[in-house]
């Protein structure tokens, strides 16, 4: 590949890439209106019911790249919403851990299940190959996305 044409494919990744990360945060706040939820809320949901185990604030604070202060007021919002509840930690009595409340998160599995299959369709013309690659990208995006929400969070803000 010359450079020329690698130069130029760079230049329309990154132009695909912002139109796509805009539209999938425009999406989600097109989900969080239709559900009366907050768009945080509704990814941190998804997230939630992905992990293997319950949550602390602190772990939310982490996968969410939010403050503790701000993972606090999230969980607030959610427990009183009844989509998630607190409950201690059985091996440290110190600890409270959240838990997603099942029959609440159906209502937002409902909505992504209602939408998925148009987003699945749009994987299906291609090869195994290339869903490893879509997959591999996505993965070290998110990682990359995490490096830099704490990069960001580790500088002072502009003036």
């Amino acid at each position: 590949m010359t450079a020329t044409r690698r130069t130029r494919l760079y230049e329309e990744l990154s132009m695909a890439s912002r139109r796509y990360l805009a539209s999938y945060v425009l999406f989600n706040q097109a989900i969080a209106d239709h559900l009366g939820l907050h768009p945080t809320d509704v990814q941190f949901l998804s997230l939630l019911s992905a992990a293997p185990a319950p949550r602390t604030v602190r772990e939310i604070a982490d996968m969410t790249g939010l403050t503790t202060g701000s993972a606090t007021r999230l969980v607030d919002r959610l427990e009183r919403g009844g989509y998630v509840k607190r409950t201690p930690d059985q091996e440290d009595r110190r600890r409270v851990l959240v838990t997603p409340v099942p029959e609440r998160l159906d209502r937002v599995t409902a909505v992504w299940d209602d939408l998925g299959q148009a987003w699945q369709a749009i994987l299906e013309d291609h090869t195994e190959e290339e869903l490893e690659v879509i997959t591999r990208h996505m993965q070290r995006a998110d990682d990359l996305s995490h490096a830099q929400m704490r990069r960001l969070r580790s500088r002072p803000r502009p003036a």
